[in-house]
């Protein structure tokens, strides 16, 4: 029998999951992480253009040994650690007068939150992926420029497809939806209560990893999520499935992944926080676990907390002060507390990150001031702020639903009006294998059985 090579179709391989297609992002997120390897630029510019093949392939590995063992640079002015215990010893306190809930009031704000989301993330979704030279102009030719509404089909200008780029036309619309589409927002939301469900509040990273290979095929995932799955399965286990070949490792992913921990523990900011710890360090470090803790812990106190500056603040506690998320995002609060206005700080925002890169679009920071400076420039009106969030570009989807499931949780599911529950009709649609389409006021329900 004469030996045959054995060839691994390299071409076919989604860029998320070939490593070497990621290096200029890696590059990028190496030097925000103060890593010494700008020596290197060459070799990472050279290996992107590469086509895809196994020489390339070896490259990456290169590449990912460079990066591995890179020192910090001298003066690097950020403490990051991407452990629990490392996190809590940077964090500054931040107190709030707490108020005490009734069930009835606890389920009105949880099945607020659970439609905040929902709703917010619905309005991102149809614009997903659109750059503002392209959102603010198709905005503006249907007259919801500042945003007010959903968007709907007959929205769309006369030959959208010659004019536009962005493919207009093939969008979920808030008028053609029976119930909210599948999305990978609102599927992190049942695929915690899911977990919660099958391993209680003490769940471990493992057993998030576990219920991640159960419930969900491997196409449910995307970016550091989608390398992290991969990771499982060759049978690596958080921390390593984070670190290993994820250019993606501080992306917004985590971030969107956060909520349900903070439905479960109202005004309990830190356990909110330490459960998200728990599921973000399957597939991201440093700024990116931070962005789902900060999510969490900014929902447990909305629950409690009518104070909008507060709630971010209460987010904050929860990160390390010596972080770029928290430098940044009290930013956001100390212009706003300083009269910077609206327009000039999401100004700010895209000058700070170039919302045309991959990196910066995507990116847990750039998202993450958007979702603060949207809650407080909306001045807690659930509508306004939702669009705030959407008609700034960046990752709209997900800001959407995080300022949804903030406010949600804050004002309570009777402050969210009719134009916005109406095409949601309390149905959701997920990819969780074995649950499919649920019933949102029956999920927020459910929520309540895992209140400590």
């Amino acid at each position: 029998m004469s030996e045959r090579k054995v060839k691994k179709d390299y071409e076919n391989m989604h860029g998320w999951e070939f490593y070497p297609e990621a290096v200029t992002v890696e590059y990028e997120q190496s030097i925000e992480e103060g890593l010494d390897i700008e020596q290197y630029k060459e070799l990472f510019d050279l290996v992107s253009r590469m086509p895809k093949n196994e020489v390339k392939a070896q490259l990456g590995d290169v590449i990912y040994n460079i990066v591995s063992n890179a020192p910090i640079k001298e003066g690097y002015p950020y403490v990051e650690p991407s452990d629990l215990e490392g996190i809590r010893a940077l964090r500054k306190e931040h107190r709030i007068a707490k108020k005490e809930l009734s069930r009835d009031e606890l389920f009105t704000k949880i099945h607020g939150a659970w439609m905040g989301r929902i709703c917010g993330c619905m309005l991102g979704k149809t614009v997903e992926g659109v750059r503002t030279d392209e959102l603010v102009p198709f905005l503006e030719e249907s007259g919801n420029y500042p945003m007010h509404r959903y968007i709907v089909s007959t929205d769309q200008p006369e030959n959208v497809r010659e004019r536009y780029r962005f493919d207009f036309w093939n969008r979920p619309y808030a008028d053609r939806i029976d119930g909210m589409p599948v999305d990978d927002d609102t599927n992190y939301v049942v695929l915690a209560q899911e977990v919660l469900r099958r391993y209680g509040r003490g769940f471990t990273a493992d057993n998030m990893a576990d219920a991640w290979m159960d419930l969900q095929p491997k196409y449910a995932y995307c970016t550091a999520e989608r390398v992290a799955f991969c990771n499982f399965v060759k049978g690596y286990r958080a921390p390593h499935s984070a670190t290993y070949k994820n250019a993606f490792r501080e992306w917004i992913g985590a971030q969107i992944r956060g909520d349900y921990f903070g439905y479960i523990n109202p005004g309990n900011c830190e356990m909110a926080a330490e459960m998200a710890f728990r599921d973000a360090s399957i597939s991201h470090i440093k700024n990116g676990i931070y962005g789902e803790m900060f999510a969490s812990a900014m929902i447990a106190a909305a629950a409690v907390c009518d104070n909008v500056k507060d709630v971010i603040l209460c987010g904050l506690a929860e990160v390390p002060h010596t972080s770029r998320l928290y430098e940044s995002v009290m930013g956001i609060v100390e212009g706003y507390e300083s009269g910077v206005s609206e327009r000039e700080c999401f100004e700010n925002i895209h000058k700070a990150y170039d919302e045309y890169s991959a990196h910066g679009w995507c990116h847990t920071i750039s998202n993450a001031m958007i979702v603060a400076a949207a809650l407080l420039y909306g001045k807690g009106d659930f509508g306004r702020s939702i669009c705030m969030s959407v008609e700034t570009g960046f990752d709209t989807d997900c800001n959407g639903a995080t300022v949804g499931s903030v406010l949600g949780m804050m004002l309570g599911i009777d402050a969210i009006g009719e134009e916005w529950t109406a095409p949601i009709n309390d149905k959701l649609e997920t990819s969780i294998f074995g649950v499919g389409r649920v019933s949102i006021s029956e999920r927020a329900k459910m929520t309540l059985e895992h209140l400590e």
